[in-house]
C-alpha cells in the first residue's frame, strides 16, 4: 500500500521536534563548522513556538499525543511517526538533563564537548534516517524505539 504524499511530508516534519532539542548538542561544532548552522533551519519555527509559549514543549507534546496518537482516525504511518518522534524527544530531553547534572558541574571541557558533538552527530543521523525512510513511505525501523512504538499502537 502506497503512503500518499502528504502524509509523508507530514511524517518527516514531525521529526523536527526532536531535532528542536537536539540543536543545542550542535553549540561546539557550530563554532568550528560554521556550515553546520544550516541544519538547525529546519527545527527554527518549532524552536520559536516553543519558546513564545509558556510551556510550549508541553502544550506540543500533550497536542500531538491526544490528538494525533491517540486519535484512530489519524492515519497509522501519521501516528507511527508522530510516537516514534516523541520518544526520541523524551530519550533526546533525558540525555539533555544527564548532560546538565552530570557533565555541567565538570565545566566546557574537551571530555563535555567531545560527548555533546557525539550526541548531536548521533542525533543527526538518527534524524537523517527517519526524514528519508518517511520520504519513502517507509517507518522508520529504529530498534527498540520502533518496537515499543508497534507495542503501543
Amino acid at each position: 500500500m502506497s503512503i500518499p504524499f502528504w502524509q509523508r511530508i507530514v511524517g518527516l516534519f514531525i521529526y523536527m521536534l526532536p531535532w528542536s532539542d537536539a540543536i543545542p548538542f550542535g553549540r561546539n561544532l557550530f563554532q568550528q563548522f560554521p556550515f553546520l548552522q544550516w541544519l538547525a533551519i529546519p527545527a527554527l519555527p518549532l524552536m520559536i513556538l516553543q519558546q513564545a509559549i509558556p510551556f510550549g514543549s508541553l502544550i506540543l507534546f500533550l497536542i500531538l499525543f491526544l490528538a494525533v496518537i491517540r486519535n484512530p482516525k489519524v492515519p497509522y504511518f501519521l501516528r507511527f511517526n508522530t510516537l516514534q518522534g516523541l520518544l526520541i524527544d523524551i530519550a533526546v530531553v533525558l540525555i539533555s538533563y544527564a548532560f546538565q547534572i552530570l557533565l555541567q558541574p565538570i565545566g566546557g571541557g574537551l571530555f563535555t564537548r567531545t560527548l555533546s558533538s557525539t550526541a548531536f552527530v548521533g542525533i543527526l543521523t538518527i534524524m537523517i534516517f527517519a526524514i528519508s525512510e518517511c520520504i519513502q513511505g517507509k517507518e522508520p525501523d529504529l530498534p527498540g524505539i520502533s518496537e515499543a512504538v508497534r507495542i503501543q499502537l
